[in-house]
C-alpha cells in the first residue's frame, strides 16, 4: 500500500464523514463488491459524488477515471487514517436508558471501540455491572480514567448536569467527548466535543424526507 497522504487541514465536515464511508465500505466488501464509483456511492450513502470525490482527494489519487475506487483498498486506507487495529477505551457518563442501551450494544460491529467504565452519582447503581461494564462513583472518574487508559468519553446527563459533568471530564486529561445533551459547553480549545442532539437528527430526517425525497443528490 503506498503511503496516505497527510494534510492537517482537512476540514472538519471531511474527517466527520470519514467513518460513515468506512462501514458502507466495509458493507460492500461483505457483500463482495470489489469496485464502485462515486454516483453508485452516493447513492448508497445520500452524499453527493462531488463531496465524495472532494472528501477522497484529501488522502491522494484513490480512484481513476471512468474506473472507480477499489473497494478493498479504499477499506485499508481508511482503516490506516482511523486506526482501525488499535482499541480505543471509552468512559460513559450517566447510567439511564439510553447509557444502558449503549453498554449493552458496546459497538459491537466495531471492534476497536470499547465501553471499559461507566459512571454515576447515583448510590443506587454504584457497584452495579451492566453487559460486564462496572458503575463507578464519578468521583472515581479521574482514577478510573487513568487506571482503564481512556481517551475518550460518552456523556448521556441531562443538560443541567452537563457542565459540571464536562468540567470532571476536562480535569481527568480526556479530551475527546461526544455529548448527547444538546446544551453548548464551555470547554478549552484542546477539548473536541461532538454533540448528538437526537431532536433536531429527526426533524432534519423527516424535513429531508418531505422535502428532497427522490432528489438525485449527486447533482446537488
Amino acid at each position: 500500500m503506498e503511503p496516505i497522504k497527510k494534510n492537517k487541514a482537512i476540514p472538519k465536515a471531511t474527517a466527520k464523514r470519514i467513518p460513515l464511508y468506512f462501514r458502507y465500505l466495509k458493507t460492500l466488501d461483505q457483500s463482495g463488491i470489489k469496485r464502485i464509483k462515486s454516483n453508485e456511492f452516493s447513492q448508497m450513502i445520500q452524499i453527493p459524488s462531488a463531496t465524495i470525490r472532494r472528501d477522497f482527494s484529501h488522502f491522494g489519487e484513490l480512484g481513476r477515471s471512468g474506473y472507480g475506487y477499489d473497494v478493498p483498498y479504499l477499506i485499508e486506507v481508511f482503516s490506516e487514517i482511523l486506526n482501525t487495529d488499535i482499541e480505543k477505551r471509552i468512559g460513559l457518563i450517566g447510567v439511564g436508558n439510553l447509557g444502558r442501551a449503549l453498554m449493552k450494544n458496546n459497538f459491537r460491529r466495531n471492534s476497536n471501540l470499547n465501553i471499559v467504565a461507566s459512571f454515576d452519582a447515583n448510590s443506587m447503581i454504584i457497584g452495579e455491572k451492566v453487559n460486564d461494564i462496572e458503575v463507578y462513583d464519578i468521583e472515581k472518574l479521574k482514577e478510573i480514567v487513568r487506571k482503564e487508559g481512556i481517551t475518550t468519553v460518552i456523556m448521556t446527563v441531562p443538560s443541567d448536569k452537563a457542565q459540571r459533568v464536562m468540567d470532571q471530564v476536562i480535569d481527568s486529561g480526556v479530551t475527546a467527548v461526544l455529548n448527547f445533551a444538546p446544551k453548548r459547553l464551555k470547554v478549552p480549545h484542546h477539548i473536541q466535543v461532538q454533540y448528538i442532539d437526537l431532536t433536531t437528527e429527526l426533524q432534519t430526517l423527516i424535513y429531508y424526507d418531505e422535502n428532497y425525497n427522490g432528489t438525485d443528490l449527486s447533482v446537488l
